[in-house]
């Protein structure tokens, strides 16, 4: 996403809920809906055993990047992991088990799509050896079509998209993969005229991760009925990157799609 996006200030009284009801929010209305659709498509088992920890690699654009001390390169420190679903994952099966060697990495950045991350995959992806790789991309690779006139089409974000994970899995033959389905939703910057092509992008991210045999992940679903329930400004300031409320709840998806 750009990196000079504003965020949209919530009510105060509705940011202090949400800050404290973050967990049960979530509980109630999202996981759920995708325990579900995760159970049909997945083993219920962990990606990765629990006892014996792994190591867990969040990759993508902004709303991975939350924030993050890109100057940090350490394991497990929250300034590394940013503010967003990553440390609220990370946090959660560290806080379940502390002594096991869980190591997590988070290396999003701010603006990405897939040839950007291909640009960085070597130093960023590979050279890490995650035993489980998680990756959200996908908005700015619609979204810079109109900000930055990118050219790229949806026929080059799932061709580009696989390619970059079979070449992982050539490096890396027993890596797990967890693709999450790019979202928005309908307010801030994002019009009417989004639409129907970024639908068809989120239809090309399925296909990558069935093509690779990857965890997907379906959140655009699940906070389109959270945004009926309350309002879309509560779960993505502008449309596109995640509240507190909104990150809790890719963290509760992730964690529940994953066995973690």
């Amino acid at each position: 996403m750009s990196d000079s996006v504003p965020s949209t200030r919530q009510h105060p009284s509705r940011r202090a809920f949400l800050a404290t009801s973050a967990t049960s929010v979530v509980a109630s209305l999202g996981v759920g809906a995708l325990g579900a659709c995760a159970t049909q498509q997945h083993s219920t088992s962990p990606i990765v055993p629990k006892s014996t920890g792994g190591t867990i690699l969040f990759q993508g654009d902004s709303i991975t990047h939350a924030n993050r001390d890109p100057k940090n390169a350490d394991t497990n420190d929250p300034a590394a992991l940013g503010l967003g679903y990553s440390l609220l994952a990370a946090g959660a099966i560290v806080g379940a088990a502390p002594h096991a060697p869980w190591k997590f990495y988070n290396r999003g950045v701010k603006g990405d799509k897939v040839p950007d991350l291909q640009a960085r995959w070597a130093e960023d992806a590979i050279a890490l050896k995650p035993d489980v790789l998680s990756v959200l991309v996908g908005v700015n690779d619609y979204w810079h079509h109109t900000l930055r006139g990118y050219t790229g089409t949806v026929a080059d974000y799932e061709a580009q998209y696989i390619a970059l994970l079979t070449e992982t899995r050539r490096a890396l033959p027993n890596i797990r993969f967890v693709v999450l389905e790019p979202f928005v939703l309908r307010f801030g910057y994002v019009k009417d005229s989004w639409f129907p092509e970024f639908d068809v992008r989120r239809a090309a991210a399925a296909r990558v991760a069935q093509h690779v045999g990857a965890t997907f992940i379906p959140l655009q679903s699940v906070f389109d009925q959270l945004a009926a329930e309350t309002r879309p400004e509560d779960w993505a300031s502008d449309g596109v990157h995640p509240t507190l409320a909104g990150h809790a709840v890719i963290a509760a998806h992730w964690r529940a799609a994953t066995g973690l």
